[in-house]
């Protein structure tokens, strides 16, 4: 059993309030608009981080997280990447992607706009944490926590970690 947290666009900004989240889990997934590799070090001190870069993201972050991420988790096929789009409106690259890994569970970010969902046509789940940064649109930043045990994914948690500005 795993238990997940998982944040995206933090767009180099770790709100102080984020840590005590992470003491119950076992990984940081992060899934882009990191801002500089110093959030991912910072994350990795606490737990292991699985991430992908976002379209902010410079050199740095682009040499040690790549575009996508697949990969098991318990025995659930993950797939991550930013720019993901949604059911019925996936990206063209993610829909490629997701065509040929054929994830259990789709993860991105970019919108900053948290949503779950079931997508019955690709049999999977797509969870977009929304937006853990105080820069962008959104009003709340939010991340969401999550247990993988062996096939299931279950008891999610979106966590607001107060107004964006």
């Amino acid at each position: 059993m795993q238990r997940i947290a998982l944040l995206s666009d933090t767009h180099n900004y770790l709100d102080p309030k984020i840590f005590k989240y992470f003491d119950s889990c076992d990984q940081i997934w992060h899934a882009g608009d990191i801002g500089t590799i110093a959030i991912t070090d910072e994350l990795s001190k606490i737990k292991p981080v699985v991430a992908v870069y976002g379209n902010i993201d410079g050199a740095d972050v682009r040499k040690v997280h790549p575009k996508n991420q697949q990969f098991m988790c318990e025995e659930v096929n993950v797939l991550m990447t930013h720019i993901g789009g949604y059911p019925n409106r996936y990206s063209l690259d993610a829909l490629q992607e997701i065509k040929k890994q054929a994830p259990q569970l789709f993860i991105c970010g970019h919108s900053h706009i948290l949503k779950v969902m079931f997508d019955k046509k690709y049999n999977l789940l797509h969870i977009n944490p929304g937006a853990a940064s105080v820069h962008g649109f959104h009003k709340v930043k939010t991340l969401v926590r999550f247990t993988i045990d062996k096939q299931k994914i279950k008891d999610l948690e979106v966590i607001e970690l107060g107004p964006r500005a």
